[in-house]
């Protein structure tokens, strides 16, 4: 019977806010919301170009199976708009936020996963919780079992 054990947990990241980090993160959403704003672009001119071949291709534009094909593309453009929208009105949110923030409040950044021992006696919820707070790139402290 083993004593200890070497186990994966994930590592909460968090960022001090700075002008650096801010700057940065207002920089990211901004050019997040300007590529949804051209793949919202992209997709309603591909749309009308499948509908228009469609209706080239077809002998007859009204006949009910030509016009069951434009609605079914168009049904999948409307489907990819609303995921798009629904994408940008978050990155939106997030810009607000970002903008609400101020110098030196903590910021969730991610996970990073690592290992770590367990071992017999040892409280397992206190081994898995483990934090690092980084200021524009640099660890400030590392914090296990908090």
């Amino acid at each position: 019977m083993a004593d200890q054990l070497t186990i994966k947990r994930n590592i909460t990241v968090q960022a001090v806010v700075t002008p650096t980090w801010k700057e940065e993160a207002e920089r990211e959403t901004s050019q997040a919301v300007t590529n949804t704003d051209q793949q919202l672009a992209q997709l309603e001119q591909e749309g009308q170009q499948v509908i228009e071949e469609i209706r080239r291709q077809s002998a007859n534009p009204l006949d009910p199976r030509v016009q069951e094909q434009v609605a079914g593309v168009q049904q999948q453009v409307a489907a990819k708009r609303a995921e798009l929208e629904e994408q940008k009105r978050n990155l939106l949110e997030q810009q607000t936020a970002i903008q609400g923030l101020d110098m030196d409040d903590l910021v969730e950044q991610g996970q990073i996963e690592s290992t770590c021992t367990i071992a017999v006696g040892e409280n397992i919820v206190q081994k898995l919780q483990a934090s690092i707070v980084v200021k524009d790139g640099v660890v400030q402290s590392i914090s296990e079992g908090a």
